[in-house]
């Protein structure tokens, strides 16, 4: 399936979210202090996991599955299920704020830490960003050193259960500091360049970075 930005269909989900970043929908102002404030500015708590997507959510078999770690690094990897789940496994528990304003506290997750996945790959010195892609075509773009934070994960499970697909499944990124559009889902491949480039979110109007915390929702431009 293409995974050019430009590539998933246009829904109503889509349409509404553009309309969002063209007013500014959602803004407050405010500023929170993440070392004395939990809950970020224009937020508020849920106890479920909300479901927001392009409208297409494959199904992957896991014996079909892969996932692709190339771009600029010393070593590309081709991931089988069975490759994923035999590297090193690591459990985080985070929350999760979702552009939309919702934010979970407290979920656990299982899977592959991202400083694994760099230890293995060794991006080169010019690379300075990562392009995440999905089964469903949609991309999204990180700084390699947001994608190298120490709690990113690779995960394949939450609450001691796998992904379902609605949330992601089989693997998706797990990203705490960033809103969560930026945690990919159904992670097809990761790809490190040297340019920035920007995602399905970013060139209709979200924000480059996405920090909770100031209210990255959108692009200044």
């Amino acid at each position: 399936m293409p995974d050019d930005p430009e590539t998933p269909p246009a829904t109503k989900l889509t349409r509404t979210k553009q309309a969002w970043a063209q007013t500014g929908k959602f803004i407050t102002g405010r500023v929170a202090r993440p070392e004395n404030e939990r809950l970020p500015p224009g937020q508020h708590l849920v106890k479920d996991w909300p479901v927001l997507d392009l409208g297409l959510q494959p199904a992957i078999a896991l014996s079909s599955w892969t996932l692709d770690i190339d771009g600029l690094v010393d070593h590309s990897l081709h991931w089988r299920w069975d490759d994923l789940m035999a590297q090193p496994q690591a459990t985080e528990v985070s929350d999760i704020h979702c552009v939309t304003t919702w934010s979970r506290y407290d979920n656990r997750w299982d899977g592959v830490a991202t400083r694994t996945v760099l230890d293995l790959a060794h991006p080169r010195p010019e690379a300075g960003f990562v392009v995440l892609h999905s089964y469903d075509g949609y991309t999204t773009n990180l700084t390699l050193a947001d994608f190298a934070s120490e709690d990113a994960i690779l995960a394949h499970s939450w609450e001691g259960k796998p992904i379902s697909a609605e949330h992601g499944g089989p693997l998706r990124l797990v990203l705490p500091k960033l809103y969560f559009w930026k945690s990919a889902k159904w992670l097809k491949r990761i790809e490190f360049t040297a340019e920035n480039r920007p995602g399905f979110w970013e060139v209709r109007g979200y924000h480059d970075r996405g920090d909770p915390w100031t209210e990255q929702r959108y692009s200044d431009d």
